[in-house]
């Protein structure tokens, strides 16, 4: 194995670490990965083994057919999601997923959740989007690769960019997240449940609200991206 997938299978062991940390997951409801884009090859949480016990040789080698490459484990039950949202969206370099509580019951509810301020817009261009269930056929075909295809599907017909929704929920089933690498999907998925958790408060005080002006929306997002943006250290 090259320097590089070892490097690649260490960061996504410390990314898996974060997700305790931030409180995303309970016992074992989550993963991250990601991808080494010039080999093919993706590495992800193995399935089901508890977080305070994993260590990086126990991240789990997969390429882009879904096949184990290398692992001692099996991967995540998850990872045909993974395969099919890597191979859409090219500019993902790593993905995650949760159970988290507040992004989990928008998801149960069938809601996408409303841009209401600027924490979101800072982060997310606009409502965060709530997939269809499954139909039964596509979750007895195969369930977790039809996730990855349902979600893919959304985004083309939607026009929507994933570098600029790096979010998504699906139906009765929960978020999930990505970002240029396992960092930042990480770092996605802890503002998701933020803003999830926001929204459900803003409803609860305020059951009319509306979302927030699309130019302040405007304003907030375009600042941190794109060509223009200033906010930071330049």
């Amino acid at each position: 194995m090259t320097d590089m997938l070892e490097e690649l299978k260490r960061k996504v062991y410390e990314a898996n670490m974060l997700l305790p940390k931030y409180n995303l997951v309970t016992f074992t409801w989550g993963n991250v990965s990601a991808i080494d884009r010039e080999q093919g090859i993706f590495a992800i949480k193995p399935s089901g083994v508890e977080y305070d016990k994993l260590t990086p040789e126990d991240m789990v080698l997969v390429d882009l057919d879904g096949n184990k490459v290398e692992g001692e484990f099996t991967p995540s039950s998850d990872t045909p999601t993974h395969v099919e949202l890597y191979k859409a969206f090219a500019q993902v370099g790593g993905i995650v997923h949760t159970h988290s509580s507040y992004a989990t019951s928008w998801a149960q509810a069938g809601r996408g959740i409303p841009c209401y301020g600027t924490t979101h817009a800072d982060y997310i261009y606009g409502e965060v989007p709530c997939v269809r269930c499954l139909s039964k056929e596509e979750i007895d075909e195969a369930y977790e690769k039809n996730t990855g295809v349902l979600i893919a599907e959304y985004f083309r017909s939607m026009k929507k960019a994933p570098t600029a929704v790096p979010a998504v929920l699906c139906k009765n089933h929960g978020p999930f997240a990505w970002g240029k690498d396992a960092t930042e999907a990480v770092h996605n998925a802890v503002v998701l449940e933020e803003v999830a958790k926001m929204a459900y408060r803003t409803e609860s005080i305020n059951a009319v609200v509306t979302p927030a002006p699309q130019e302040l929306q405007d304003k907030h997002y375009y600042r941190k991206h794109g060509e223009n943006a200033y906010y930071g250290q330049q």
